[in-house]
């Protein structure tokens, strides 16, 4: 009997990517996935340290396989993977006996020899050995989505950014090649994916290793040539490197989707100082404008951070102005919260009560609805090419697609529409998506066979 596997994510799209990886690797050593912890022989818990109690969060799972292994006598391999696994190391295996393995962020290929190790010895074990070898064998990712691939193309980051951990726990930036990279797009549309996202912690500061010649935008042109692919997107770009030619590239690239995350974190230039963002309020804005100009019509999405050391009510006011001034089609907020080896945690105390920070990003939120909520007004009545992705989370019988400008939008029909590109006329609009319907010569069209193909999965899923 094969053994079982479960692998449980928390974090961003780069740990999804990570886990669909891990899940290829355990495949190809033997193992099948299952969604049970009480049947794998093996659990990877792929961990993410950028938000707030995220070493408390697998703390409580730990603690929660340990009970498990209490109740049922079940003593699988329990592997802990991610930034967490990087950034605490030996701590976990210190502080938790339900940890058999630490495997760091640079480590992931090894984690099948790790495991077979680990269950040999029944001894604890760590591996957080950095490598500057950004490959990855083709075609071994258990990619998740049968419409979308995400597609790595920078590991690492040397900004620093006062606030962020990642430097820490991803290691410094490492760019993957142009042939790779095209390599591994052309294999995940070959398996029927629509959409690919190509992911690094500053994405568009990509150049590429192996030629000269090739920066984002040049990536971004290269990829466009893969024949299939229907849209192309990216995160997460940072402000300071959004160049005249990548705005060129989205503007010029039919497959490149009318959509550009664009982190600000603050909207006050001496909070963005404090921050090393190395951009201004000022500059910031007269980037949205150049954007707007030469894409009208794109949808801008952004990252936003309150009570960070220092920041005051006019801080947090300028934070508001801003937010309306640029008018986000989407915006991920968070309170600060202290990151151990920032330099934020090393230098700047956390002085704005947990209170006040509640307040504002409670305001700041209300005020993103409402911008939303009238930008989603507007697209009722219009007709919008939707690339259905999924079944509805909320009504089994709808599906659920999204916008070139990355708007969810739902709609009722058959599950073969799955992997197709749909004109839906948009009837109702909510905060955080809309719903319409699509025209009736558009549904009735059979799929290409390339879509077609999109509709198969690759097995069940790691558990996210």
């Amino acid at each position: 009997m094969s053994q079982k596997y479960l692998i449980e994510t928390f974090g961003c799209q780069m740990n999804v990517h990570d886990s669909e990886r891990m899940a290829g690797l355990l495949e190809q050593a033997g193992y099948e996935p299952t969604d049970e912890a009480a049947d794998a022989d093996v659990i990877v818990i792929n961990t993410c340290s950028v938000r707030e109690h995220a070493e408390e969060k697998l703390y409580t799972r730990l603690g929660e396989l340990r009970v498990l292994r209490e109740e049922t006598g079940h003593d699988p391999i329990v592997a802990v993977a991610g930034c967490v696994a990087q950034q605490e190391g030996e701590a976990i295996l210190t502080r938790s006996r339900e940890a058999d393995l630490v495997v760091g962020t640079q480590a992931v290929r090894r984690l099948p020899m790790l495991v077979q190790q680990a269950a040999a010895d029944r001894r604890p074990a760590i591996d957080l050995r950095p490598t500057e070898d950004v490959s990855f064998p083709l075609g071994v990712a258990r990619r998740q989505d049968p419409v979308k691939a995400y597609v790595t193309i920078i590991e690492g980051c040397n900004d620093c950014c006062a606030f962020c951990v990642v430097p820490y726990t991803r290691g410094a930036e490492r760019m993957r090649p142009r042939a790779d990279i095209v390599a591994e797009v052309r294999e995940a549309v070959a398996g029927g994916r629509k959409e690919v996202q190509l992911l690094g912690q500053i994405v568009n500061h990509y150049q590429a290793p192996d030629d000269p010649a090739c920066d984002f935008a040049g990536l971004l042109e290269a990829v466009h040539e893969v024949p299939g692919l229907e849209r192309i997107r990216f995160a997460s770009p940072h402000p300071r490197h959004v160049s005249a030619r990548l705005i060129e590239a989205v503007r010029d690239l039919p497959k490149v989707c009318k959509h550009l995350h664009l982190p600000v974190q603050s909207g006050s230039t001496r909070v963005l100082q404090a921050m090393r963002r190395r951009y201004s309020r000022e500059s910031y804005l007269e980037l949205v404008a150049r954007i707007r100009e030469a894409v009208p019509g794109i949808a801008l999405s952004t990252d936003m951070i309150v009570g960070f050391p220092g920041e005051s009510v006019a801080d947090f006011e300028q934070t508001l102005s801003l937010t309306e001034a640029v008018g986000y089609h989407s915006m991920f907020s968070f309170k600060y919260s202290v990151r151990p080896r920032t330099l934020a945690s090393r230098r700047m105390p956390d002085d704005v009560p947990e209170a006040e920070k509640t307040r504002r990003i409670v305001e700041l939120q209300a005020r993103q609805r409402d911008i939303q909520s009238a930008l989603h007004a507007r697209m009722v009545g219009q007709v919008v090419d939707v690339l259905v992705d999924a079944v509805s989370r909320r009504r089994p019988e709808d599906l659920s697609g999204r916008t070139s400008g990355n708007t969810v939008v739902n709609l009722t029909g058959p599950a073969a529409w799955i992997g197709r590109t749909l004109p839906v006329r948009i009837r109702r609009a909510g905060p955080n998506s809309l719903s319409g319907e699509a025209l009736p010569a558009a549904a009735a069209a059979r799929p290409s066979g390339a879509a077609a193909v999109g509709l198969t999965g690759s097995g069940a899923a790691p558990r996210l």
